[in-house]
């Protein structure tokens, strides 16, 4: 993960977009990058789905995770996508287990600005200066941030007590069992 510590946004010039979301989302996304960035934004996809994208132009690469299975097959597309110079890649974040492993091995491997896209079609850039958007973020998707955290923190509270009980009751019927 390149930039990191850095605000600098590297020119538009070769992207990559991992599509670990609704295929929706890429294709609400497409159009507006390529209004922007016009004809000089070479841009590229990695998916697991089958086909391409609607909005997405014939020139473009696509990378398919289900042709590189396992270890060796995840370090081999991570190659590749290094030697392809990716400057700025976009990871789809929708609270759907799409990719999810995928989506932040390659995030960290990658030599690229990242940037964040979710459902909403907001999108951050991950990297320090945008810290409170992310620490945001990540709160309103473990349950802790709005009106979903006090029953979120009371659950986190009550389960140590539930899985006690749970294991005070299991006792108590073996022990019953064995004194029969």
């Amino acid at each position: 993960m390149r930039y990191w510590l850095s605000n600098h946004v590297p020119p538009f010039d070769r992207v990559l977009i991992i599509e670990s979301g609704s295929r929706d989302l890429v294709e609400d996304l497409l159009p507006g990058l390529y209004e922007i960035y016009g004809d000089k934004m070479q841009l590229d996809l990695v998916t697991c789905f089958a086909g391409a994208p609607a909005t997405l132009r014939p020139n473009a690469r696509i990378w398919r995770v289900n042709d590189y299975p396992g270890t060796k097959g995840r370090r081999d597309l991570l190659n590749q996508l290094r030697q392809a110079n990716y400057g700025v890649a976009g990871i789809l974040c929708s609270n759907e287990a799409i990719m999810l492993k995928w989506k932040w091995f390659l995030a960290v491997g990658l030599p690229a600005k990242i940037f964040a896209l979710n459902e909403n079609g907001d999108y951050f850039w991950l990297d320090r200066g945008h810290w409170s958007t992310i620490r945001h973020f990540l709160l309103f998707r473990l349950g802790l941030a709005g009106a979903s955290a006090v029953p979120t923190i009371g659950r986190l509270l009550l389960f140590p007590f539930a899985v006690a009980y749970l294991f005070a009751y299991a006792a108590a019927v073996h022990l019953r069992r064995a004194s029969r």
